[in-house]
């Protein structure tokens, strides 16, 4: 494979809604520069990007996939990603590592809401970027409106560089204003012919390319002069300008295509390779510590890896960019994160499934190596002469969840194995166990990500599974004080088991007075891990029982407390006070008294008009204006209190308190009723009363739950 030096190495992203063509675009650029000699498609599931199992079962992209092309003295590095925002994970790792974003608009729908929700990434980045109306050639294409919403989304960047003659059934011809000529395509697509402007045309054409001169002109004061001077500028000095543009996030640049027919894709490639910035034309990356690395050749070697593909058959593959310097075959790199040692034992440029084997990469390139034991995404390795991280990417939280069970017992420990594994290759689905629920959760960025998820969990490493309701942690506590005695007693032969308890349990809180009703001999206030506090008073007197069974008795208290009487969740903020019993010379021990306090607390637990506490959260939920009421709506009907609500550019903000039993089902309904534009924080607020009915429909569920468990 040809070496190309750094500034002949262009990393462009593929990204938009689903269905704007993206992987047949990266499927004909690969045609167009002469790496295919026959074009796949997305319905024969033939596609070089394309590759997966489980994205022939669907139909549409579930990774970003790495590919490149080699077009006229320049190598293309090519990311094709999904378009879906469950899998915009796949999409922010690439927006990370490319030089310019090629955003598809699809010629009959506009600027679609899946534009709008990928934008966001490709603008936080400051990325560069090119425009492609896409599927000119379909009979609803309506060029004219497409360009109109994108100039009210983009705003004044929104560039025109061509534009069709004909758009619709019969599209083939574009009139290009950089080189002011018509591009004439046969019916098959690929080279044009390239014939003067019709004379219908001039007049519009003049007039856009006028326009596009002055474009590139404002980006640079030395072209501003040359402008003023000559009255325009030459080819050299646009492409100049519009680079520049571009660079500042002043100039996207907008091409006509039908990437079916291959029509307009080589011109948009060759704008790539001559105008759109390479890696060394960029300001550099930045490390955790703020300090600016820039694409240099000739400095230390430094790699970022942006992905991990886990093969089940073939392994890890670590996808990585090079930051500065050279990396080669054989060569020791240090991570810093894992303080370990890695060998770059192979070096690939990847063209989906395919590897193509190579010997060394220069700064600002792309590819990937393999059996890099302790480096996940993110990680940085150096070599000699280089210090500290590139700056980790940020992933968005999860926005749905799940708990998941293997549905054969034997297979807990190869899912739990492999979860951590899809964890590696996808940051953005998260695997924790709770304690708390007794429940293994999996957070995700929607429904079909999971779907995705229990697919390849199933199809792939052979693991059945379940998806089940994820349990509330609910606490426990009481409302008003209660008295209750136990006696366990228990003989078998020899020596038995006896101890007697009274006991009385109040709510408690901060700065409630003594107990006045018994004598405090002592006091002991623990602060509970989940939460409140259990104060335990000790009120014996005349020694009816011995000081050394107060211990066990308030173990056994503690024990029912992290098992509710109620609900079996945890309880808080309760004072109890032991101030009297029984005990026994001979059968009185720890056990019997462990188990006569536990009993004593839950009875007298239950007559103390138990109340059941649920966790809500704070969540503020950003939609446009034209949406508030109906998302307003969604939040009552989900037992949400409207706190205040404040104007965000366009956008409302309404923050309000939910609790979180209802979050699960809220989130995806606000994401449903604003087509995916509504965006939720959320954070733990306190525990608050659940409603009398829900709370008896709750503790009648539990009872029969573990009335089954026990039959």
């Amino acid at each position: 494979m040809k070496a190309y030096d750094e500034k002949h190495i262009k990393n462009v992203v593929l990204i938009g809604p689903a269905k704007s063509g993206k992987t047949t675009l990266a499927e004909t650029m690969l045609y167009e520069a002469g790496l295919l000699t026959r074009r796949g498609t997305v319905e024969e599931r033939n596609t070089i990007s394309d590759y997966h199992e489980v994205e022939h079962e669907r139909g549409s992209s579930v990774y970003a996939t790495s590919l490149h092309t080699e077009w006229r003295d320049y190598k293309i590095n090519i990311i094709d990603t999904p378009g879906l925002d469950d899998f915009i994970g796949e999409v922010i790792t690439s927006i990370t590592v490319c030089d310019t974003a090629v955003i598809l608009l699809n010629a009959q729908n506009g600027v679609e809401v899946g534009t709008e929700l990928l934008w966001d990434y490709v603008d936080r980045y400051n990325k560069p970027t090119i425009l492609a109306v896409n599927q000119l050639d379909h009979d609803k294409a309506n060029y004219t409106q497409t360009i109109d919403e994108a100039k009210a989304f983009f705003g004044p960047a929104v560039t025109i560089m061509q534009y069709p003659l004909n758009a619709g059934t019969g599209f083939n011809c574009i009139i290009d204003l950089l080189k002011m000529v018509m591009y004439k395509f046969p019916e098959t697509g690929g080279k044009p012919q390239k014939l003067p402007i019709p004379d219908s045309e001039k007049e519009r054409a003049d007039q856009l390319h006028n326009e596009l001169v002055e474009k590139a002109a404002e980006n640079d004061e030395a072209l501003m002069e040359q402008y003023f001077e000559k009255g325009s500028l030459d080819e050299d000095e646009l492409r100049e300008g519009l680079k520049i543009g571009m660079m500042k996030h002043q100039v996207f640049p907008v091409f006509c295509l039908s990437a079916k027919k291959d029509i307009g894709t080589g011109r948009m490639m060759g704008f790539i390779d001559n105008v759109a910035p390479s890696a060394v034309d960029t300001a550099g990356e930045l490390t955790e510590e703020g300090q600016e690395v820039p694409y240099d050749p000739a400095g230390p070697t430094r790699l970022f890896i942006f992905k991990t593909l886990v093969e089940p058959r073939l392994g890890r593959l670590s996808f990585f960019k090079v930051i500065s310097g050279e990396v080669s075959v054989g060569m020791d790199l240090q991570n810093e994160k894992t303080a370990t040692a890695e060998r770059i034992s192979q070096l690939f440029i990847v063209d989906g499934r395919n590897r193509n084997p190579i010997d060394r990469l220069k700064a600002g390139d792309i590819g990937c190596t393999v059996k890099l034991k302790n480096t996940a995404t993110g990680h940085t390795l150096n070599g000699k002469g280089a210090t500290g991280n590139i700056r980790p990417i940020q992933f968005p939280p999860a926005k749905t969840r799940t708990a998941i069970v293997a549905r054969n017992k034997q297979d807990d420990e190869k899912l739990s194995e492999v979860l951590n594994e899809i964890h590696l290759e996808d940051p953005t689905l998260n695997v924790e166990y709770n304690q708390e629920v007794k429940q293994v959760i999996l957070e995700g960025q929607g429904d079909l990500h999971l779907t995705v998820t229990k697919w390849k969990l199933e199809n792939l490493y052979k693991i059945p599974v379940e998806y089940q309701k994820v349990r509330i942690p609910y606490r426990e506590t009481i409302q008003r004080p209660a008295l209750s005695s136990y006696r366990h007693k228990k003989q078998s032969g020899g020596a038995g088991q006896f101890g007697e308890v009274f006991i009385k349990v109040e709510p408690y809180y901060e700065g409630m007075p003594p107990l006045k009703d018994y004598p405090v001999r002592e006091t002991e206030t623990v602060d509970l891990p989940w939460g409140g506090k259990l104060v335990f008073n000790n009120c014996i007197v005349g020694g009816v029982i011995d000081a050394r069974f107060l211990p066990s008795i308030m173990k056994g208290i503690m024990e029912k407390m992290a098992q509710g009487p109620l609900t079996g969740s945890y309880v808080r903020d309760v004072r109890v006070s032991v101030y009297d019993g029984k005990m026994h010379p001979v059968d009185s021990n720890d056990i019997s008294f462990k188990i006569a306090g536990m009993m004593a607390f839950r009875e007298a637990f239950l007559q103390a008009e138990p109340q059941l506490l649920e966790p809500v959260h704070d969540i503020e939920v950003l939609v446009p204006a034209g949406l508030m009421g109906d998302a307003m709506t969604e939040l009552q009907t989900h037992r949400s209190m409207i706190l205040n609500i404040d104007s965000e550019g366009n956008n409302q903000v309404i923050r309000a308190r939910t609790p979180l039993a209802e979050l699960d089902v809220l989130l995806p309904a606000l994401r449903n009723l604003s087509q995916g534009k509504a965006k939720v924080r959320s954070q733990f607020a306190e525990y608050s009363p659940v409603p009398s009915e829900l709370q008896k429909r709750i503790s009648e569920e539990f009872s029969k739950t573990e009335l089954a468990e026990v039959h």
